[in-house]
């Protein structure tokens, strides 16, 4: 996928988000990250009304280099591919949203888990997402800490795809945007299903061995 091609893909993953109601308002951001330096969308910026050439364009460093001003969740994008691509050389795709069903989930959540394995697909298609302490949005220790547990989690032969910033929302990465809105999109529905059955029990061990015999599962 060349430039052109990202900035187009980030404009209709984050339309269709926005129209489906994964995102609202001005929040949640969408990022690329390309052999020469990273695409985001803007500050403040609609996903639902995205401008291809108006992106933000970064150099390697997270500096801009053209476009709106970039959001300010570049800096934990960053710690993301540079931990991600450590285990899975191409990721290329960060989602942040303010989800509403993951956000509510957090906000009395305990556990070091969003969520339990409740369903085959979800432990397939998204696997753990670690709850990270509260922090400020924007706040260079959630990023540290988010790099920290993909790494934790890939030493322990359990790779991550999504983290989960209490009271504000989940991140999600994949090798395209396409890819990274259908992990989002699964992890959005099952924590709809706990709201929904918050007594339901997670799968039991030989069940999630045979979904990682038979589907090489994250968990």
């Amino acid at each position: 996928m060349n430039e052109s091609q990202a900035r187009e893909e980030i404009c209709r993953v984050g339309r269709s988000l926005f129209e489906r109601g994964y995102v609202h308002a001005t929040a949640g951001n969408i990022s690329v990250r390309l052999d020469d330096g990273f695409l985001i969308t803007p500050t403040d910026a609609c996903l639902g009304f995205l401008d291809p050439a108006r992106l933000a364009r970064l150099d390697l460093q997270g500096q801009q280099v053209s476009g709106d001003k970039g959001s300010k969740t570049i800096a934990l994008h960053r710690q993301i591919y540079a931990a991600a691509c450590e285990t899975d050389a191409d990721t290329r795709c960060v989602i942040h949203t303010h989800s509403t069903h993951c956000v509510a989930l957090s906000l009395n959540a305990h556990g070091p888990e969003l969520l339990p394995p409740i369903t085959p697909y979800f432990v397939m298609k998204v696997g753990h997402v670690p709850l990270v302490r509260y922090h400020r949005p924007g706040s260079p220790e959630a990023a540290k800490e988010v790099a920290a547990l993909i790494r934790s989690h890939a030493a322990q032969g359990t790779p991550i795809r999504a983290v989960m910033l209490p009271r504000l929302g989940p991140n999600v990465w994949h090798d395209t945007p396409a890819a990274a809105m259908a992990t989002l999109e699964e992890l959005e529905e099952t924590a709809r299903l706990m709201l929904l059955q918050p007594h339901t029990p997670p799968l039991r061990a030989t069940d999630l061995d045979e979904l990682r015999q038979s589907f090489g599962a994250r968990w």
